[in-house]
């Protein structure tokens, strides 16, 4: 008989590919798509592909960091490629590749990579168990290993922030500053 914890799934089961036209009312004031657009349809797969893989109602709980690489313009179609690359108890990092294709001329461009962390969320709206993942091959394994590295570096950063924080001094802040292009008022009134 199989219980809960025995579930697992593999990547591709829930790898998902969602393709939008980008239409004008999507343009910000330089006639470029808007970032905001991008990161809509990036949570959105995000969603889906989580979802299906937990088989839950999913929430974003962090977006690692997004950089766009590339402006994507209007009347290109824009494909959001997505997959689990890692799971832990009821978290999932989704990681998205975004691409940009002209097809008037053929081209086609990456625009961004990022990682979205999902939480499966049960019937009583508390985070559940979602299943774990197979790594059938080479690449599932990178980005899962990849996915704890991210993580312990994202903890690490935290941490030390912290202790930061907590230890600065005055001086530290203006010679750290004093290199810097800004002008810092405070404190001379």
């Amino acid at each position: 008989m199989s219980t809960e914890k025995d579930i697992a799934r593999t990547s591709a089961f829930s790898r998902t590919t969602i393709t939008e036209l980008m239409i004008p009312s999507y343009a910000n004031f330089g006639g470029k798509i808007h970032g905001g657009i991008l990161l809509s349809l990036m949570d959105k797969v995000a969603y889906v592909t989580a979802s299906k893989h937990s088989g839950a109602y999913c929430v974003t709980v962090s977006v690692d960091t997004v950089d766009f690489l590339q402006p994507v313009e209007v009347g290109e179609l824009v494909s959001l490629m997505a997959s689990v690359n890692y799971v832990g108890n009821s978290s999932m990092v989704v990681g998205i590749k975004v691409i940009s294709e002209n097809v008037k001329v053929g081209n086609v461009k990456h625009t961004n990579t990022c990682y979205f962390t999902m939480v499966a969320k049960g019937e009583d709206d508390k985070p559940c168990r979602v299943p774990k993942l197979i790594l059938e091959d080479a690449t599932d394994v990178r980005r899962f290993v990849e996915a704890i590295y991210r993580r312990k570096f994202k903890q690490n950063y935290e941490t030390n922030l912290k202790e930061i924080k907590a230890n600065w001094e005055k001086q530290d802040i203006d010679k750290l500053l004093e290199d810097q292009r800004c002008i810092n008022q405070a404190g001379k009134h």
